[in-house]
């Protein structure tokens, strides 16, 4: 898998047209900004395209030049997110020497909970569930995008076999997401020792599935 595929994990596009020149692409990015800002300080109801429009000094028309409504502003926002996260995790695996799942799943939660932490608008959506299941790939759950991406991530650097991660990976990610959705409920900030434990319990079903 080359770098490109990497951090390129949907297909799908909200855009009505991708924008070809910079200041364009300038723009988009300017909306894209200000709907995170926005979902952080209102939340995903109360927000509008009149208000993103406004935050990112742009006129409405030129907004829905390029998005059809606010779920399609969010949609590309959430894809940007998750593709930076995968970016992210390949630049970690990269470095790592992953002699076992330990390292592997620290590295994974420990990039999540920073986004979670300091990405604007990322506590409010996460990858996309709040908006539609299929935010990110209507052929898909976001849950899987997920699991689809970081499982072409890990076989590169574990020797495992793709079709022998899938389930696994899935299982690991729909438990992580559940555990740190009640993390983020407990504590504003992640509560430790839930995160703790999801970690613990993560490493210790993969490392009974393949090994240490």
């Amino acid at each position: 898998m080359s770098e490109n595929q990497a951090v390129k994990p949907t297909e799908t596009t909200p855009l009505r047209r991708r924008p070809v020149q910079q200041r364009s692409a300038q723009r988009v990015e300017r909306m894209l900004d200000a709907s995170a800002e926005l979902l952080q300080e209102l939340g995903y109801e109360a927000l509008t395209t009149t208000l993103i429009a406004k935050r990112a000094g742009v006129a409405v028309g030129s907004l829905y030049q390029f998005f059809p409504d606010k779920r399609a502003v969010v949609q590309a926002l959430t894809q940007r997110n998750l593709e930076r996260f995968i970016a992210a995790v390949n630049e970690r695996l990269s470095t790592l020497d992953p002699k076992n799942w330990w390292d592997v799943v620290d590295s994974l939660l420990d990039i999540y909970l920073r986004m979670h932490r300091e990405v604007p608008g990322f506590s409010r959506v996460h990858f996309g569930d709040v908006v539609d299941v299929r935010l990110l790939d209507d052929r898909r759950t976001n849950n899987r995008v997920i699991t689809d991406s970081l499982a072409d991530l890990i076989i590169e650097h574990v020797g495992v076999e793709r079709e022998e991660l899938i389930l696994p990976i899935s299982i690991a990610v729909e438990a992580a997401d559940g555990l740190l959705n009640l993390a983020f409920r407990t504590d504003p900030q992640g509560d430790p020792d839930v995160i703790a434990e999801t970690k613990a319990l993560i490493k210790g079903y993969l490392a009974g599935k393949f090994g240490e």
